[in-house]
């Protein structure tokens, strides 16, 4: 089945549905196109994300089954919990989008490379600065160790990348994060793809069709007016 190849010049084209998506590689349904605000909104807003190789073009994915974490149904295991209350890491919102995006995109162990290119970089920072993207961030001693960022729409925060440096940090800052998501009356958190440490979090696979229905429920509801508004 070919893929269809968005118009890099039209950031207003229509995805495809997601039932073209391909089985194999799981969830890829198109090529091309662009990283422009609207075309990443609009690919968010009915369950797509970009990711892709700096050598290939843009690829845009929609897997089935996706993972999810229902804020309520957050786990903390004990030695978490045990983390939590030692108080080692200060938890800051919004506070070093930039620096986490950039601390994401370093590769990782057993990694050849990177998916977050300088153009992800750029396309992101963007929607940062127009209250789309955001971040947080886990600091000790004054230095950035772990956090992550993700895009918030409606009622649904879809989560892009997470990081850490020393043990635990980026756990802190989703477990604090989600703990404000939670007051801004988020219901949904997106984490794309399943992997143990999303898992470890409470992290569970539904089908890209009820996946698709909580989006269509979730994406025109507002959150609370006031999140995002970090002092």
């Amino acid at each position: 089945m070919r893929v269809p190849i968005l118009n890099p010049k039209n950031p207003n084209q229509a995805f495809p549905s997601l039932e073209q998506a391909l089985q194999e590689p799981d969830g890829l349904l198109a090529i091309g196109g662009c990283l422009s605000q609207q075309r990443l909104i609009n690919a968010y807003r009915h369950g797509i994300f970009p990711w892709y190789d700096p050598h290939e073009p843009i690829l845009w994915w929609s897997p089935d089954p996706r993972t999810v974490i229902f804020p309520q149904r957050l786990h903390i295991s004990q030695s978490l919990r045990k983390t939590l209350r030692k108080n080692g890491y200060t938890v800051t919102i919004d506070q070093a989008f930039s620096r986490v995006i950039d601390a994401c995109s370093k590769p990782r162990a057993k990694a050849a490379g990177t998916w977050i290119s300088n153009d992800i970089k750029r396309a992101y920072n963007y929607m940062h600065k127009n209250g789309i993207a955001h971040s947080a961030e886990a600091w000790q001693d004054g230095e950035l160790v772990g956090g992550l960022y993700g895009v918030a729409i409606g009622r649904v925060f879809f989560g892009e990348s997470m990081f850490h440096t020393r043990t635990d940090a980026s756990k802190v800052a989703f477990a604090k994060l989600v703990e404000q998501l939670l007051d801004w009356n988020y219901e949904l958190i997106d984490c794309q793809v399943y992997n143990p440490h999303l898992a470890s979090l409470g992290a569970e696979e539904i089908s890209r069709t009820d996946f698709k229905a909580l989006l269509d429920h979730l994406v025109p509801l507002p959150a609370d007016p006031l999140a995002w508004q970090i002092p």
